[in-house]
């Protein structure tokens, strides 16, 4: 790629300091900028790049050619605003990743299932003995492959919304959908807006490439040939994680798989084998005879559904909450089936699903915080049950991300030994 005379990389989180690390390896002049006063900066300032902190300022674009964007950061806040103004192409941190790299691609996106996909293609590859790595919105940044991989490691790229907002030539060898629900209305304000994004894996893509769609999905921009999946389309082997969106999700992996050229023994030695990723469906312990699972993954209501549907049939202690997105609990509160025994409401939601549930006609408590509602849950817990976080709501109200509000879960599920 043509480097940039100067750049600037707004948003000094995992994949910001990663882009700002590439572009100094490279020589290039690197200004980092974030509105945080407090950040741990030493390997960036150890690398020559310019650093300013708890400022936005548009004299910081003075000289630059290219800004970098992180995905947390909006795109109406000041300096991508200025940068338009100026002129300056905004890029992502993949979009960036994926010039300065000359790997295949898959890249994956959806509202829900991106990580589990994701990984399970890499367990996938693994299994085929192909060189393989997981990147993108969760887990590595795609800049910090650069030099760190052979040319022959494909890349599975787990793709957000947000960082799709800011592609310009990326172009997957294999890009797969899995689904779209309303999610971060907040951010993107209509659904067609969010919509727009993640379609935009598909757009450079050209008769060489495969775009892996849901069955009867609509058109997808680019030229690349089309492959459906559906949860009921017959697989190598039957999934070992639970639930009929991990079907469905192992339905998109094994259709990317085979159009990558790995073998149905392999993708099936994959599906056997993987046991799901942290904070989806993840069973954290049993304690006499109920078991506690943490979905603290399941960020929108869409997600939370399907985590409620791996357990038809069976007695459920519901945990519910969070911040707030945008979206209705209507649906939600709706679709709960009579083996919910009891629903505890936590963070700032609580209201607005309090209200929800109560249209709904189901009971619920408001319990605040993460502790007293397990500690309720628990206290209630008989044999046979099981108590599900899956709160249907992001967690920043209250935590950093679902990460740590699923490890919060796990320290307190612990602590009941």
């Amino acid at each position: 790629m043509k480097l940039p005379r100067r750049a600037l990389v707004l948003g000094l989180a995992r994949s910001g300091q990663a882009a700002a690390l590439a572009l100094a390896r490279r020589s290039v002049p690197t200004v980092a900028v974030d509105g945080a006063d407090v950040l741990d900066t030493g390997r960036l300032v150890e690398a020559g790049v310019e650093v300013h902190l708890g400022t936005e300022d548009d004299r910081l674009l003075e000289g630059v050619d290219l800004l970098v964007k992180s995905p947390g950061v909006p795109g109406e806040s000041p300096l991508p605003s200025a940068a338009r103004a100026r002129g300056i192409p905004i890029w992502s941190e993949i979009e960036l990743g994926f010039r300065l790299v000359h790997n295949p691609f898959i890249g994956v996106t959806g509202t829900n299932g991106k990580t589990t996909t994701s990984e399970l293609l890499g367990a996938v590859f693994r299994a085929a003995k192909r060189p393989v790595s997981v990147a993108g919105n969760v887990g590595r940044p795609v800049t910090a492959l650069d030099g760190a991989i052979d040319d022959d490691t494909w890349i599975v790229c787990e793709l957000s919304s947000f960082q799709l907002e800011d592609v310009h030539r990326f172009r997957p060898r294999i890009g797969v959908l899995l689904n779209l629900e309303p999610d971060h209305l907040d951010r993107h304000g209509t659904f067609d807006a969010y919509r727009a994004a993640k379609l935009r894996l598909f757009e450079n893509q050209t008769e060489a490439d495969v775009a892996v769609v849901p069955r009867g999905f609509g058109a997808t921009p680019g030229g690349a040939r089309r492959v459906e999946f559906d949860a009921s389309d017959e697989l190598p082997a039957e999934p070992l994680i639970p639930g009929a969106h991990n079907r469905e999700n192992a339905a998109a992996a094994t259709a990317a798989a085979r159009a990558a050229g790995i073998d149905d023994d392999a993708i099936a030695e994959a599906l056997r084998t993987f046991r799901g990723v942290e904070h989806r469906l993840e069973l954290i312990a049993e304690i006499d005879g109920v078991r506690f699972v943490n979905d603290s993954k399941a960020t929108n209501t869409t997600a939370a559904r399907h985590g409620i549907e791996a357990y038809a049939g069976q007695s459920l202690r519901l945990i519910l909450g969070g911040s707030l997105k945008g979206e209705s609990f209507e649906e939600l509160a709706e679709s709960l089936p009579s083996s919910v025994r009891s629903i505890d409401l936590i963070g700032e939601a609580t209201e607005q699903l309090a209200a929800a549930l109560g249209r709904a006609g189901r009971l619920y408590r408001r319990s605040g915080d993460l502790a007293t509602a397990v500690g309720a849950a628990a206290g209630e817990a008989e044999p046979g049950d099981v108590v599900l976080l899956s709160p249907a709501c992001a967690s920043y109200d209250q935590f950093r991300d679902y990460e740590q509000r699923g490890e919060t879960f796990r320290r307190l599920v612990g602590d009941l030994w």
